[in-house]
This record gives structure tokens, C-alpha cells and sequence, in this order.
């Protein structure tokens, strides 16, 4: 007989169960207390504890597997609680068995790497096969031409998008070059996960975030790839992810000069793929949806977020003066911290193609 293999995840509890045959079992760890045998009455074998006392997000501490069974420590009981599951009891109660292996989003920064030495062309050529890949490309070391950069991009197929910024944004807090900088990007704070321009019906699909200068402290980047967190979304909770795509939101941007507002879903299918993530939490006006439906669509939000927030499903970086970051504006979210000093990128939208979609605000 095989020996089990026991992967504790994130959100459920991964078995290899001896065989043959040889299985995976995927289970949640609040079905798992909820199912203690210990917590029945030691007479009649009757249930004590009802799944309403048991937290949805409890986790193990830590999880031992045995050569019968598998013992878990529960992390948020007081009386350090201990369940015990036999390989027998688990095989026969398997409501997960052989789940496909859908994955949580990335966190490896050194697959988005590129270094500028070589051919110029063909480390630009690089830049578009990791964001066709993996969602986005990181540059390092390509200097301070940013118009050098557009027109390699622009070899290689992509059209610069003129916004309600300009064509080229200078992020920074002394911003004299661009339009409508009353917005977040253009001062020294925080920005969390985000996607560009979600209140466009056809938002820019690239940017461009090219270094001219770091922040004397702070500033850090942050990407994550909210179209993989998606499709992990679905395969833990079909409920949550159909609401994201179901259910519209509005996306508003005020300004004082430029106001622009769009109901569209959070996560966007084409061909029951994932073809568009928009996830704006500064332009989301406050939400009109029927009252039955709030709380269940604030929870599946809520739960897409945590995902692209934990850590380990982030890339986190910083940019020098002459790196730059190309990513795809559909599938990935971006942040950076707040930051202290004169920090300077610069940020250039492009499509695949030149286009001229009605309603594109210029």
C-alpha cells in the first residue's frame, strides 16, 4: 500500500490516500471540524457540535499524517482541539476526489525578470512573451528613454493610447505635464490592487510603468494575477465566482474636469473564459444592488480580494531609475506603497492594435 501525502493549503486540505487506487481527496477544513468524531456523544454516537460554531475560515495549526490516519491541530480553539481521521473514514466520506489542480496566483518575481544587456529588440521581444505568459514583464536596467521604449513596443505591435491623462502620465507629486492629476496616482500615497481605467467600456488592454527615479523610501511595487486568482475563485466557490460575473457594478471616476462612469462585472467571460478583470476599489461608486443580494455579493468580493492580497500570491518589487514593468491591464492587478520623496515614473498605455472604439475618452 502507498504511503499518504498530506498537503495542508491555504483554503482546503489535500490528501493522497493510499491505494491502490491512488487518489486525491481535496477537503475544507471547516468540513473537517465540523466532522470531528470526538465531538459526538460517547453513548448514542450522536453529533455535538453544530457547523454554526464552527468559524468558516478556521485553520489548522498543524496537520500530522500518521500511518492510519491524519491528526489535526486547530489553530483558533482554546483548548488546542485535536481531530483525528482515519485513511478508511476519509476515502469513504471523499466529496473532493481528483479535483482538477487548479493553482493560486504566482509570486516567483525572478519568471518576470528580464536584464537589459544583448540585442535591444530582442530583449523587447522577451518583455512581450512574459506578459503573454505570465501576465506581465519586468525590465531591468533599459535607461531613461521612455520614447525609445514606446517605439520598440510600437515594432512589435503595440499602438500607444492617448487617455484623459495625456499621452505620457508623469506619476509624480509635482506634476506639471499631464491633465486631471487629482487622482491618487499622482500623489504620495498607498494605492492598493487595482486595475487601470475600468470605468472605459474598453479600457487600454498594457501599460507601461517606466522608473525615472525611485522614492528616497517606500514606493514599492505589487502585482498579482487576478485572472489566475479567478480561476482558483471558481474552483473553491462556483457561487462566488458566478456572482463576480454576473452581477454589475458601477465604475465611477470624478474629477473635477473629467467624470466618466461605467456598470460592468468585476470579472468579465468571454466563450466561458476569463477575458477581463476590472477591480477598482477608489472609482466603485456605492453600490445599488437588490438587498437579498448585497451581503452574498460583498462576500465574494471580498473573498477574490483576499486572495490577490495574501503575500504569497503577489509579485512585490521595486523599480530603479531605468527598469520598467509592461503588463497585461486585463488580467493583472498593481499597487504600490506610499513613499516618502521626489519618486518619478513614467506611464504609457497601449493596445495590441490601433483601434477607435466609440465612447473612448481622449
Amino acid at each position: 500500500m502507498s504511503e499518504a501525502i498530506v498537503e495542508p493549503r491555504a483554503e482546503f486540505l489535500r490528501i493522497r490516500l493510499p491505494g491502490p487506487p491512488a487518489d486525491t481527496a481535496d477537503f475544507h477544513y471547516f468540513w473537517l471540524r465540523h466532522n470531528c468524531e470526538c465531538c459526538r456523544h460517547p453513548v448514542t454516537h450522536e453529533r455535538t457540535l453544530c457547523s454554526s460554531d464552527v468559524p468558516m475560515d478556521i485553520r489548522p495549526e498543524r496537520v500530522v499524517a500518521g500511518s492510519e490516519g491524519v491528526t489535526i491541530f486547530w489553530a483558533d480553539s482554546a483548548d488546542r482541539h485535536r481531530s483525528e481521521y482515519s485513511y478508511d473514514w476519509l476515502r469513504r466520506h471523499a466529496y473532493g476526489a481528483g479535483r482538477g489542480a487548479i493553482e493560486p496566483p504566482a509570486g516567483d518575481i525572478a519568471r518576470l525578470e528580464i536584464r537589459g544587456d544583448g540585442n535591444w529588440m530582442e530583449l523587447l521581444g522577451r518583455c512581450l512573451e512574459r506578459v503573454a505568459e505570465y501576465g506581465a514583464a519586468l525590465a531591468r536596467g533599459f535607461g531613461d528613454e521612455t520614447e525609445k521604449i514606446v517605439d520598440a513596443f510600437a515594432a512589435g505591435g503595440l499602438d500607444v493610447i492617448e487617455t484623459h491623462f495625456g499621452r505620457i502620465e508623469d506619476l509624480r507629486t509635482d506634476n506639471t505635464t499631464n491633465q486631471n492629476t487629482d487622482q491618487l496616482g499622482y500623489t504620495d500615497a498607498a494605492v492598493e490592487l487595482h486595475t487601470d481605467q475600468p470605468f472605459l467600456e474598453v479600457p487600454p488592454r498594457y501599460q507601461l510603468l517606466h522608473c525615472m527615479r525611485p522614492a528616497a523610501r517606500g514606493g514599492e511595487n505589487t502585482i498579482a494575477d487576478a485572472r489566475q486568482a479567478a480561476l482558483y475563485l471558481r474552483s473553491l466557490d462556483a457561487g462566488a465566482f458566478e456572482l463576480l460575473t454576473e452581477v454589475e457594478v458601477c465604475f465611477l471616476r470624478q474629477q473635477k474636469n473629467f467624470a466618466k462612469a461605467l456598470r460592468a462585472p468585476i470579472i468579465e467571460l468571454r466563450d466561458e473564459e476569463v477575458y477581463r478583470v476590472r477591480s477598482s476599489y477608489f472609482t466603485m461608486a456605492p453600490h445599488r444592488l437588490p438587498f437579498e443580494r448585497m451581503e452574498a455579493w460583498y462576500r465574494a468580493y471580498n473573498r477574490f480580494a483576499r486572495l490577490v492580497r495574501q503575500p504569497e500570491h503577489q509579485y512585490r518589487f521595486l523599480l530603479r531609475a531605468g527598469d520598467f514593468l509592461l503588463y497585461d491591464n486585463y488580467r493583472m492587478l498593481h499597487a504600490r506603497t506610499q513613499f516618502e520623496g521626489p519618486r518619478w515614473l513614467r506611464g504609457v498605455y497601449f493596445d495590441a492594435t490601433k483601434r477607435h472604439e466609440k465612447g473612448r475618452e481622449t
